[in-house]
C-alpha cells in the first residue's frame, strides 16, 4: 500500500489530532509522567547520519516540544530520563557529545520566558568535567517559577536513588541527635519518600517509554509502583504529538486499581 504524498497527509493527520484531542476533554489526566527519551542513536543511523550526535541533537530538539505539549495538556510534573547511570560508562568519545546535548538542552528548557521550574536529579556527582556546575547553574534561575514542574534525570539509576533516600533520612536523624536504632525502628516508607531526589512528588501516573522497549531500565523504581506504562515503537526524536494524545487516550481509558 502506497503512503500518501506529504502535503496530504499533513492536512489529513492535523483533522485527525484535533479529533483525538476532543476525545480527551473531561478524561482523566496523568498529574505526574515519566519519559524516557529512548532511540536517539537508532534514528540517526536509521536516519542515514553517520554521527550519531545528529541523533542527540534531534532528540534534545523534541525534549522542549514535548514539554510544550504537557503544559497544554494540564499535566503538572514530568520526569525526563535523560542519562542513566549506567551511561556514564560510555567511552569519552560518545558520552561527551551526549552531556553537551544534554546542557544544551537543559539550558534552552530553562530560559527567560519558558513557564517550567526546572531541577536536575541524580547522582551529578559522577558527571564529568563541570557539566554538574552548568547544569545546576542553569536550572537554580527557574526557581519558584511555578508552572510545569520538570526533572531532568541526568546520571540517574533507580536502586541508587532508593540506596542515597535511606542514606539521607539516616544522616538527617543522626545530624539531630537522634539514636540509629530509635530510627530503624520505626523506618517506614514515608523516610524514603520524603528523601528521594525530587521533593515534588514520590510516586508517577504514567510512564512512557519510546523506541519499543518494553523495561524500565531502573527508572523511577520507587515512584511507579501503580504507575501505567506506554511504549512506543517510534525513536524519540519521531515521537509525534499524535503519539503523545494517543498515549493519553490509553491512559484515560485505563482503570487505576492501586492494588485494591
Amino acid at each position: 500500500m502506497k503512503l500518501l504524498p506529504l502535503f496530504l497527509r499533513r492536512p489529513i493527520e492535523a483533522v485527525y489530532e484535533r479529533r483525538l484531542a476532543s476525545t480527551l476533554v473531561g478524561l482523566p489526566r496523568p498529574q505526574h509522567v515519566g519519559i524516557m527519551v529512548d532511540g536517539n542513536r537508532r534514528w540517526a543511523r536509521e536516519a542515514g547520519h553517520t554521527d550519531v550526535r545528529e541523533g542527540y541533537r534531534a532528540g534534545g530538539a523534541k525534549v522542549t516540544t514535548f514539554l510544550g505539549w504537557c503544559t497544554a495538556a494540564g499535566i503538572e510534573h514530568v520526569t525526563l530520563f535523560m542519562l542513566s547511570d549506567d551511561n556514564l560508562g560510555r567511552p569519552a568519545e560518545e558520552l561527551g557529545p551526549l552531556i553537551e546535548v544534554i546542557e544544551d538542552t537543559v539550558r534552552d528548557i530553562t530560559a527567560q520566558g519558558r513557564d517550567w521550574e526546572v531541577r536536575v536529579i541524580g547522582s551529578l556527582d559522577m558527571l564529568p568535567g563541570t557539566s554538574a556546575r552548568v547544569l545546576k547553574e542553569a536550572t537554580e534561575a527557574t526557581a519558584g517559577r511555578g508552572g510545569l514542574k520538570v526533572d531532568v534525570a541526568v546520571g540517574y539509576g533507580g536502586r541508587r536513588e532508593i540506596v542515597d533516600a535511606v542514606k539521607s533520612a539516616f544522616e538527617e536523624h543522626m545530624a539531630a541527635g537522634g539514636d540509629p536504632a530509635e530510627l530503624v525502628a520505626r523506618f517506614g516508607i514515608d523516610d524514603i519518600s520524603r528523601h528521594l531526589y525530587s521533593p515534588i512528588a514520590d510516586h508517577t501516573d504514567f510512564i512512557i517509554r519510546t523506541s519499543g522497549e518494553q523495561r524500565l531500565s531502573g527508572f523511577l523504581l520507587w515512584q511507579s509502583a501503580y504507575a501505567e506504562m506506554h511504549w512506543v515503537d517510534c525513536y524519540w526524536p519521531a515521537f509525534r504529538h499524535v503519539d503523545f494524545l494517543r498515549a493519553l487516550r490509553s491512559y484515560a481509558n485505563r482503570e487505576r486499581r492501586f492494588g485494591k
